[in-house]
């Protein structure tokens, strides 16, 4: 079964230490994302798409992507 993406905007993201938080627009809940799931150009306040997986510490953003519209 194929899942939805998600709508987010990224709340807070660290270049140097490589990872952030993403908030469901829907839902208001936040997930961490390392920088390895995203791409290279992002920064806090874009608008984004993204799944959740289930991670060591809780539920992580994975798959993010920029929303350009």
């Amino acid at each position: 079964m194929e899942v939805a993406p998600l709508m987010g905007r990224i709340e807070y993201f660290n270049a140097a230490k490589g990872y952030g938080f993403v908030k469901d627009t829907d839902c208001g809940e936040k997930y961490f994302f390392h920088i390895s799931s995203a791409p290279a150009t992002i920064a806090e306040g874009d608008r984004v798409t993204f799944e959740i997986e289930r991670g060591m510490r809780g539920m992580n953003a994975v798959r993010i992507s920029i929303v350009t519209e």
